[in-house]
């Protein structure tokens, strides 16, 4: 089993305490110290977590992550780095690969360039496999609403279908590393496209449908 999840975890962590409290990130109008209070609770609050996914349960969840938001900032970035608490199955390596992986990933691209739009890391081999498989677990639930059928293609990897056959009206393919494809699927880089390094191909009313097209969980 790979560490690439506690690998981006620590990472991640490292890049809150470069940037601070205060930094912009690509999770819409959130701060950093907006960021990592949403990963704490989503770690260490699953009581309140719920708003994450439904609409209903959303004032309560951002009422208790208003309240971690408020601690320290290093009690906070702390607190993400050391991991979820000992009851979690996320302590699992199995569970943490599956569960967090993405998520760290997207938000650590979050931080790197909510403050620089132009930053761009080097990936690992091992990390874009890791990202490819992504794409094939998530990538029919992420684009389950596009308004057309979305397919992927990445250099090393066989071009494969990311949405059900016969989905919309036209069909489009995301060009671009696993790394980059995945940021764009979980909705980064439409306001902005030069944030991510993803082309995306087809015909032009196909092409306009999913640019202003926002994946929605």
């Amino acid at each position: 089993m790979s560490d690439l999840a506690k690998q981006e975890r620590a990472q991640l962590s490292d890049a809150f305490d470069r940037f601070g409290p205060d930094s912009p990130t690509l999770s819409g109008d959130w701060t950093t110290r907006d960021l990592a209070a949403h990963l704490v609770l989503r770690e260490r609050r699953p009581d309140a977590a719920g708003g994450i996914l439904l609409p209903l349960l959303a004032n309560r969840t951002e009422s208790v992550q208003q309240q971690i938001a408020a601690q320290p900032w290093p009690q906070l970035v702390e607190q993400f780095r050391s991991g979820p608490p000992a009851w979690s199955p996320m302590r699992v390596g199995a569970v943490d690969e599956v569960a967090n992986l993405a998520e760290f990933y997207v938000h650590h691209e979050d931080v790197l360039r909510g403050a620089a739009p132009s930053a761009r890391r080097a990936r690992s081999e091992q990390l874009e496999n890791a990202l490819w498989g992504v794409l094939g677990r998530m990538g029919r639930f992420l684009l389950r609403k596009s308004p057309v059928g979305v397919d992927v293609r990445a250099e090393g990897h066989r071009e494969r279908p990311l949405t059900k056959a016969g989905q919309g009206d036209g069909r489009v393919t995301l060009v671009g590393a696993p790394g980059e494809v995945v940021l764009r699927v979980f909705g980064r880089g439409i306001a902005d496209p030069a944030v991510t390094d993803v082309v995306i191909e087809g015909d032009d009313a196909a092409v306009a449908k999913f640019a202003g097209f926002n994946p929605s969980f």
